[in-house]
């Protein structure tokens, strides 16, 4: 069963997403919030698997609620971000606070359901090539290259190149061929690289890729 909370300002969006999630077997919604600290609060006394959380509240923001939700502790929910924007400059913002994807409002229902379990099932609702197009877009004007995180150090040569290939986009079948090594080696080297960098999924791995330099914007 998917335990999910809602957060939005607006009371029939709530409602909506509510009934309809409510409706599934595998499905339940154990709380609204109005805001992001409600919502903040709530998920820590619930401890749902999934927040759906608006981007755009008062009070407290679904961005800043999404970065006060995720750094503590302990086991986090995913967080799926409501908007209705398409792609719009939070988007890079909320990826960097650890959301696991976005979904439109005017979404339909089918897409809604879809959404919760992906991200129930720990992937990101944003595939990793997407995600490079976004940050390259917001990172891409930058002067120069960031200065790497001493977390690298962590890494062998061979899990530092493979995390370059994560941040490009590519999938472990193309990495596999690119670095002329078994597939089921790269898997291994993707988790190591998740589990050492505190990642919650490739998604975070390309947005911490761009951000240490790894990959430039417009190379390869």
């Amino acid at each position: 069963m998917i335990r999910i909370l809602v957060v939005d300002d607006q009371p029939m969006i709530r409602a909506g997403i509510h009934a309809i999630l409510d409706s599934q077997a595998d499905m339940t919604v154990v709380g609204e919030a109005e805001n992001g600290r409600a919502g903040v609060a709530k998920s820590r006394s619930l401890r749902p698997d999934v927040v759906l959380m608006d981007v755009r509240m008062p009070v407290l923001d679904g961005l800043a609620a999404t970065r006060e939700l995720l750094s503590g502790d302990g086991p986090n929910p995913r967080v799926l971000m409501l908007t209705t924007f398409d792609i719009d400059d939070y988007v890079y913002e909320a990826l960097r606070a650890g959301a696991s994807g976005f979904l439109l409002k005017d979404s339909d229902p089918e897409e809604l359901m879809r959404a919760v379990r992906v991200v129930a099932g720990s992937e990101a609702l944003l595939s990793p090539r997407i995600t490079r197009r976004l940050i390259e877009n917001f990172v891409g004007s930058q002067p120069a290259p960031p200065p790497a995180s001493a977390a690298l150090n962590a890494l062998t040569d061979r899990e530092r190149e493979v995390l370059r290939h994560m941040a490009l986009g590519l999938s472990n079948a193309e990495i596999a061929k690119a670095l002329f090594v078994a597939e089921q080696t790269v898997k291994t080297h993707v988790s190591r690289v998740l589990h050492k960098l505190g990642l919650r999924d490739r998604v975070h791995a390309v947005v911490f890729g761009y951000e240490n330099g790894l990959v430039i914007p417009g190379r390869r």
